[in-house]
């Protein structure tokens, strides 16, 4: 408390005498034989009081001091002020030329000393005879000649320029001044340069005007500053500055010539005005134009300067409005600094700059909006300008400025919600929102690649035995019609049935022990036999003829002998003796034989066309092959997704396709979760990636188009034939592989109304099987056309997906000169055309064509 109470108190006396000063008032140039004023003034609530003060020994005193004092009072709002002003005055003469100081003067105010400072003051000669004094000394006053006219010497303009010579853009100050020996009463009709071939700037346009005392030539004018300008040289050569003219209005005394009275010269002298025109001469300044090679960030400033460039915020979301604020300052042609040329990122809205001026220094403001998220590197700001002193160009460059953008929330400006559809005029079920198609959960079957059945070895395996086996039912039904039309044919299939017929007969001869009755009837199962089997009539039935035929027929030669044994054997039997039941039973039990080997031998040889088709059944391929089945990895990214846990999911499923995995519900169920995790580039690639695997999968095309209103770009694609989208749609509605089997069922049916067609007995039937035929085999070719048309699709590699969030599309590969054309977002699908080096040419459904860096895309 001590301490406080201690400094108010100190303060309670300092400020009184803070506020109250001491000034002196004393002209810079006098002559010297000329009487001038010094004036002490004091400002204060308080007079002061014991003032002193010496002109010293370099100044005679004529007079003085002449003391003055004014109070004044006021009350505002119940506040009394009170304010005094005291003067000390004194007239002083200089005792020789020089240049000299008045000293301080010293004053007492409530028991302090207070004193004023030191004037300088300059003593010039003058050979000029002193005139009059007025204004308290503080003037002098030329006189007329005796003709009413003033010299030229008592008044005049003059136009200083800083420099005569200089470059274009170099900046050249030019002031205007009037210098005056005489009483200047006003002014009429000024007239100023129009500085043709400069660019202008009044500096000074004061309009009060202020004389000061200056020495010319050993002469004291007092001068004032009427304008004064900078002047910027737009083009090179000598530039002519046209003279200013002034007319001043000048009090001379004239005398009335009166020879009278002394006291009328004195009394009767009079004053009148005389018009006095002035004019400055004219000025040449020498101009050079600025050296060649100026740089392209050259802006026109020609001087010193410095550069500052700083962003207003350096992180921020997308749609949020910045600036870039780039501030230069030093000495030159500041007011015409051009705005530096600067490179924002593709996407950048970037509005009209704002220019502000101030002493000495331009800033340049750049509004921006950016339109898409990512970091981005904004310069560096580059500025060259003209350095006068060194006599070359100077580039001064900021350092880059790094801006982190995030995602920002999508505004209505920007479009309708994503997959936001527009209901129809009757509406039963309003849609509260919308989103992508869950995954799927059911574990696909995996490939090791993209397995298309069309035109495998397998598929080309069943083509040919669906060929095979039509074949083979056209010659069946043929030779079954051609063996329904050989009577010796019937009889040859039907030898063991009528020979067994016949053993029958012979049999029962047997057990009723009828010797002579069983062997004929045997005798004539064996002829029946052979005439049968090997169509051949009874006159040629020798026993030599018999061998030789079953050896032909495939039966071996035993077989052959022990057959014509029992022949023998009957013939001998029938005009022999009885030999007794056991004889008989044996020639029955090897009849039986002999007829079913002989038989078995003739149906074991193959014909050379049933041997075709075995071998050719023996060349289709068994496709099958055992994959281990990721079942951890599927199920952990189907848990995880459900779980909101979308970069989980994504890493599980990405595994997979790493090792090779494919199906088109694994691409669909990656690119759900890169959705849910709002990379809707990689979301966009793996739908299509799905859909180049099926293009049938509905799931994958609607998250594509749901996909597709989250990307920026908005490209009309180019009509095509209604016909060509027709069949697009038509071939998206079954994948590759039911295709192929369509075409493989319905080229079966097709071979199956040929044979039909071939092998129908009734007209109507031929008919009907030739016009079906012909419509199945149109089906089955539009199926294998589809089916080719997807496996080609897929093998097409020219289709990418723009992953960068912006991306500039150049004219040319390679940079450098070439210019932007167009830039694009994420997401956006494009086609490759060509490339060189790492720049691809890719061009857009609408026709566009240009070249980006091949690391700013990634092919389906």
């Amino acid at each position: 408390m001590r301490r406080i109470l201690g400094i108010l108190a100190f303060l309670a006396l300092a400020l009184p005498l803070g506020a109250q000063e001491l000034t002196i008032d004393a002209p810079n140039l006098v002559a010297s034989d000329e009487q001038f004023n010094v004036t002490f003034t004091f400002d204060g609530e308080d007079a002061p009081s014991d003032f002193s003060w010496s002109p010293g020994s370099d100044f005679k005193l004529v007079w003085g001091p002449q003391k003055g004092t004014s109070t004044s009072i006021s009350i505002v709002n119940g506040k009394r002020s009170k304010s005094s002003k005291t003067t000390y005055t004194y007239v002083l003469m200089p005792n020789k030329a020089g240049t000299f100081t008045i000293g301080p003067a010293t004053a007492t105010v409530k028991g302090r000393q207070i004193s004023s400072g030191t004037k300088s003051i300059q003593v010039v000669s003058e050979g000029q005879q002193r005139s009059g004094q007025t204004g308290g000394g503080n003037g002098r006053q030329g006189s007329a000649a005796s003709d009413g006219t003033i010299s030229d010497k008592d008044i005049f303009m003059r136009l200083t320029l800083s420099k005569s010579s200089a470059v274009v853009g170099e900046t050249v100050s030019a002031t205007l001044k009037l210098y005056q020996r005489v009483s200047v009463a006003g002014f009429e009709d000024a007239r100023f340069p129009s500085f043709d071939g400069f660019w202008s700037q009044e500096v000074q346009a004061p309009s009060n005007i202020e004389f000061h005392r200056e020495t010319v030539n050993g002469q004291i004018y007092n001068t004032a500053v009427l304008r004064s300008w900078n002047l910027v040289p737009q083009r090179a050569g000598d530039l002519r500055i046209d003279p200013a003219e002034l007319v001043c209005l000048v009090n001379v005394r004239v005398s009335s010539g009166n020879n009278g009275s002394i006291f009328d010269s004195f009394f009767q002298d009079d004053y009148r005005t005389i018009r006095k025109r002035v004019v400055t001469p004219a000025y040449t300044v020498h101009v050079s134009s600025l050296p060649a090679g100026a740089p392209a960030s050259f802006g026109g400033g020609v001087g010193k300067f410095t550069l500052k460039a700083s962003l207003s915020t350096d992180s921020l979301k997308t749609h949020d409005a910045a600036s870039l604020v780039v501030t230069v300052s030093g000495t030159g042609n500041v007011s015409l600094l051009e705005a530096p040329k600067l490179s924002f990122p593709p996407d950048f809205e970037v509005y009209d700059v704002k220019t502000s001026g101030g002493k000495g220094s331009k800033t340049f403001e750049y509004p921006f909006i950016p339109r898409s998220h990512g970091d981005f590197v904004i310069g560096p700001v580059e500025y060259s300008y003209y350095d006068i002193a060194e006599g070359r160009y100077v580039t001064l460059a900021s350092a880059p400025m790094p801006l982190h953008v995030e995602r920002g929330a999508v505004t209505e400006q920007q479009g309708p919600a994503p997959g936001q559809f527009t209901p129809s005029a009757q509406k039963d079920v309003k849609d509260l929102g919308t989103d992508i198609r869950f995954i799927s959960t059911r574990k696909p079957a995996f490939s090791g690649g993209a397995a298309f059945f069309v035109w495998s070895p397998l598929f080309w395996g069943i083509l040919a035995l669906l060929a095979v086996l039509a074949a083979a039912v056209y010659f069946a039904f043929r030779k079954m019609a051609a063996m329904r039309a050989d009577v010796a044919g019937s009889r040859n299939r039907g030898a063991v049935k009528m020979a067994r017929k016949r053993l029958a007969a012979a049999g029962e001869y047997l057990q009723k022990n009828l010797y002579t009755a069983f062997y004929e009837e045997l005798h004539r199962a064996l002829l029946g036999f052979v005439s049968d089997k090997l169509n051949m009539d009874a006159s040629d039935m020798t026993r030599e003829n018999i061998a030789a035929k079953f050896v032909e027929s495939g039966v071996t030669d035993g077989l052959a002998e022990e057959f014509c044994s029992l022949l023998d054997a009957c013939d001998y039997a029938r005009y022999a003796p009885d030999a007794g039941h056991e004889a008989m039973n044996a020639h029955y039990e090897s009849a039986v034989s002999a007829i079913s080997r002989i038989d078995s031998c003739m149906k074991k040889k193959v014909s050379p066309r049933t041997a075709a088709l075995l071998a050719l059944l023996m060349l289709v391929p068994f496709a099958g092959r055992a994959a281990d089945y990721p079942d951890s990895l599927w199920n952990a990214g189907v848990s995880a997704y459900s779980e909101g846990q979308w970069a989980e999911a994504s890493k599980a499923w990405g595994e997979l396709v790493s090792a090779g995995m494919v199906s088109p519900e694994l691409y669909t169920n990656l690119g759900d979760a890169c959705f849910k995790n709002e990379d809707y580039a990689h979301a966009i690639l793996y739908y299509e990636r799905a859909l180049k695997l099926d293009p049938s999968y509905s799931d994958a095309r609607y998250n594509l188009r749901f996909a597709g209103q989250r990307v920026q770009d908005r490209i009309e694609s180019v009509p095509e034939f209604f016909l060509v989208s027709w069949l697009r749609s038509v071939g998206w509605k079954l994948s590759s592989n039911a295709w192929a089997i369509l075409f493989l069922v319905l080229f079966a049916a097709a071979l199956a109304m040929l044979l039909l067609f071939l092998l129908g007995r009734s007209a109507g039937g031929r008919k009907a099987g030739f016009f079906a035929g012909i419509v199945l085999l149109l089906l089955s070719i539009g199926a294998l056309g589809f089916a080719s048309w997807q496996k080609k699709d897929f093998e097409n590699s020219n289709a990418a997906i723009v992953m960068s969030p912006v991306v500039s599309v150049k004219s040319a590969p390679g940079g450098g000169d070439s210019k932007d054309l167009f830039i694009l977002h994420e997401g956006t699908k494009v086609l490759v055309c060509d490339s060189v080096a790492e720049w691809l040419n890719i061009e857009l459904s609408d026709g566009r064509q240009g070249w980006v860096r091949a690391d700013n895309v990634e092919k389906i």
